[in-house]
């Protein structure tokens, strides 16, 4: 029999605007539509980013309130993952949603260089929101932009701030971050099962590298993730006209390899997580 791989789309992610990429669902009534097109493409978890109404990445917890309701309402047993990743917020802002209780957070265990900024994670707001989801029983996802942040994670774990099995997302792709290659993914996996063997892991490509990442992580037994946040068009350049549009492409992937898309069960079970 195949074994399950888990499909994460991300939806909305914190850029670009929405009337440069109309695809893009920004409103909460346009993103819980758009995850239920993705679930039922294949998707078994959405990544949440939320929006204001001038279209930036904000922490407003009705809107992070209002998302969860819907999608658990429109797509039964999928995993709900808030982004706490809103660089330039206080701790206190960036981990007011997990309030919310969502199945999981995403935690980036340190600071790193994009193209044009740095996405900052003190190691107290790292702490501070590793406390705050052991609180509120969230499951972190390990967000992996650099290699260091995959002993800083070891380390919660052996402080017990953060619950083994650890699940990890390398992310790779990001101009002076993670490059999209399989060497250095092969790299990242082989530090992994040396430094915490019970953990699962997931990978993302960012633009073009999305389909690659894709393709590796089926080949290599990990999980994968796509959608708008990370990649606004499809092959040849093409501005993509859904999420729901990315997963299928990821989905159309898995007849090459003996895996087949995780049902929201065969999630949960995987990362451990309470039943829907």
């Amino acid at each position: 029999m195949s074994e399950p791989t888990i499909i994460s789309v991300a939806i909305t992610g914190a850029t670009p605007r929405k009337e440069d990429t109309p695809a893009v669902p920004v409103e909460p009534s346009e993103q819980i539509e758009s995850a239920r097109q993705a679930f039922e493409a294949g998707a078994a978890l959405v990544h949440i980013h939320v929006r204001d109404d001038q279209q930036d990445q904000c922490c407003d917890i009705d809107r992070f309130a209002a998302v969860q309701e819907g999608v658990r309402s429109n797509c039964p047993g999928m995993i709900v993952q808030f982004s706490c990743g809103a660089s330039g917020f206080s701790a206190e802002d960036r981990s007011r949603s997990l309030r919310l209780r969502p199945d999981m957070g995403s935690l980036a265990t340190g600071s790193v260089n994009f193209a044009n900024r740095i996405y900052g994670n003190h190691p107290e707001l790292v702490e501070t929101l590793a406390r705050t989801m052991f609180e509120f029983d969230v499951k972190p996802e390990i967000e992996v932009f650099d290699l260091a942040m995959l002993y800083n994670a070891k380390t919660l774990i052996d402080r017990g701030l953060a619950k083994a099995p650890a699940h990890v997302q390398f992310v790779l792709g990001i101009p002076n971050a993670l490059p999209a290659e399989e060497a250095v993914l092969d790299l990242l996996i082989g530090e992994l099962r040396r430094v915490m063997p019970d953990a699962t892991w997931s990978c993302l490509g960012i633009g073009r590298h999305q389909l690659s990442a894709n393709r590796w992580a089926l080949a290599k037994g990990g999980h994968m993730r796509t959608g708008l946040e990370d990649n606004i068009y499809r092959s040849k350049g093409v501005l993509a006209k859904s999420n729901a549009e990315l997963v299928t492409l990821a989905v159309e992937l898995f007849s090459e390899y003996d895996r087949h898309p995780a049902t929201p069960a065969e999630a949960r079970d995987i990362l451990g997580l309470r039943a829907a």
